[in-house]
């Protein structure tokens, strides 16, 4: 990494659209951050994914920007590199698109958190549904359902937005949290009510184009196809909702890269305003950026140490994770951000590639924290090991030999004590009633341990059972 940055400085190249950065000149360790270099080998080593894109970024300037791996497990699969490689950002969507969208309509005047949703969207009926604010929808706490399998039932657009809108609340609105990638969506078409258009044009005029984000899209075109790291097919949204939904929803579909990410973080930091191109006023960025209900901010989730997180960010810090394998974090306290992309559902050759790129997430936002040196900020004490470095159940079975041992041996007790009952009572009964009977028949109906081992069969089941819930 470091030959890296010597060579981009001594070019007087940038790395994407953010100028590069020696480390030491941001404040920052260079060898704390080749921790990141190592954590990212060793997911690809153990097959949790094929590549990964990564933007370390400090106070305006990038001080690591580099791709790992390849798009996918092929020999000649093209390398991955952070202003190339288009990734599916999964659920980076409800922040990058959806949320942001809501901040530009709330900066203007022209949506307010308390409106209540069925205002906009007269569809939107049923018992308390004309109680749901856009406030609870940007903290899941519409009551909505976390999802539906709505490809099961709906094969247009349209029919799968009248799913969303008919679908029953769980609970009340604003009593329990419930991530809801359906409430996403219907925020999705709010905003498209109060714009006037759709949510991929909006977005793409009021946010990406304005901060050059050129490769950020929804519905990536067949011109950039090869460049797209493959989950299921290449180009296509992984989610299936968000397909049926047709690739545009406010819970998915987004593609983009690393770069174009590290603008948009950047952005963030700057208040709401890069380049002197202003996307929204910074009270507007720091009001949905701050806490707003238990672990969330509007729209966003705060570092908690959840969810790819790690330990050290700083209370302030805010982001969000998606489910191909993506993650950004923003740490205002630190001028920071930590950027991560993968396509951990492409084939993935490990037992449980979500443990590995949960440990891999926060591995990155723990070694970009403690690679800040400044004072009131530095960490001295560096952990013994990373969760990379010690790989748990990323291929181990989840169940040790001695649990299963326990189980398969507590069975037989079961049997033993039905057997001792049938011995004692039935048997018994059938012996005194014919009195002058020899020992011979009596060893006859001992071995009655057929029909034992037959009635202990549905003991056993409901056991299986009581385990499987």
């Amino acid at each position: 990494m470091i030959l890296y940055l010597v060579a981009a400085l001594a070019l007087g190249d940038p790395v994407g659209r953010l100028p590069v950065r020696a480390p030491e000149s941001v404040g920052m360790s260079p060898e704390r951050l080749e921790i990141i270099d190592r954590v990212v080998r060793e997911g690809i080593r153990a097959g949790g994914y094929p590549g990964a894109a990564v933007v370390i970024g400090r106070q305006g300037a990038a001080v690591m920007s580099r791709g790992f791996g390849t798009l996918g497990w092929g020999f000649d699969s093209p390398a991955v590199t952070t202003d190339q490689t288009i990734y599916d950002l999964a659920s980076l969507t409800k922040v990058v698109a959806t949320t942001t969208a809501a901040m530009i309509l709330y900066d203007e005047g022209r949506l307010t958190l308390e409106a209540k949703v069925a205002d906009y969207l007269p569809e939107f009926v049923g018992q308390w549904k004309d109680e749901v604010t856009v406030r609870d929808l940007l903290t899941h706490r519409s009551g909505l359902p976390a999802g539906r399998e709505l490809w099961k039932v709906a094969r247009t657009p349209e029919e799968a937005r009248a799913a969303v809108l008919s679908t029953k609340l769980r609970t009340r609105p604003g009593r329990a949290f419930v991530y809801s990638d359906l409430g996403a969506d219907v925020l999705a078409w709010v905003v498209e009510s109060i714009a006037g258009q759709p949510l991929d044009v909006f977005v793409r005029e009021r946010v990406f184009e304005p901060l050059g984000m050129f490769d950020t899209s929804f519905l990536p075109p067949d011109s950039v196809r090869g460049r797209v790291a493959p989950t299921i097919t290449q180009g296509l949204v992984h989610d299936e909702n968000a397909q049926v939904l047709g690739g545009v929803a406010g819970h998915a579909g987004l593609f983009g890269t690393a770069d174009d990410l590290a603008v948009f973080a950047q952005m963030m930091l700057n208040g709401g305003e890069y380049e002197g191109r202003r996307i929204v006023s910074a009270s507007t960025v720091e009001l949905f950026t701050q806490r707003a209900a238990g672990s969330r901010a509007l729209g966003w989730e705060m570092a908690e140490g959840r969810h790819g997180a790690g330990e050290y960010l700083s209370p302030t810090a805010y982001g969000h994770v998606g489910f191909t394998g993506t993650s950004m974090w923003i740490d205002p306290q630190r001028d920071m951000f930590v950027i991560l992309l993968t396509n951990r559902v492409h084939a993935a050759r490990v037992k449980r590639p979500s443990t590995v790129i949960a440990d891999v997430r926060a591995d990155l936002a723990d070694a970009a924290a403690l690679a800040v040196l400044d004072d009131e900020l530095r960490i001295t004490t560096m952990p013994a090991s990373f969760r990379a470095d010690r790989a748990v159940n990323w291929n181990k079975p989840l169940r040790t030999k001695r649990s299963r041992h326990k189980k398969t041996t507590s069975r037989p007790k079961v049997t033993q004590t039905r057997t001792t009952v049938k011995k004692s009572t039935a048997k018994p009964k059938k012996a005194t009633a014919k009195a002058a009977t020899t020992k011979k028949p009596t060893a006859k109906k001992a071995p009655a341990k057929k029909p034992t081992a037959a009635a202990v069969k549905p003991k056993a089941k409901s056991a299986g059972a009581s385990r499987g819930r």
